[in-house]
């Protein structure tokens, strides 16, 4: 069955709405995993510093590290 004019126009209507609405979207999560890796390397970098704090006060205190791994 072939489409009319009417019929075809609203078809290619929908499929250039819906193709723009996924590139939109497409661009949105990539801007959203762009702040999630940049708050994740902040996190990576305190914990770092976190754990460099740990491990030079259970040096001083004489106790043992218990985030040190094994082999360190």
């Amino acid at each position: 069955m072939a489409l009319n004019d009417k019929q075809k126009k609203f078809y290619q209507d929908a499929f250039q709405q819906t193709k723009d609405e996924i590139k939109d979207i497409d661009a949105q999560i990539e801007a959203e995993l762009a702040k999630v890796k940049e708050r994740l390397a902040e996190l990576q970098e305190a914990k770092k510093a976190a754990l460099q704090m740990h491990a030079a006060a259970c040096m001083r205190l004489g106790v043992k590290n218990e985030f040190e791994e094994e082999g360190e």
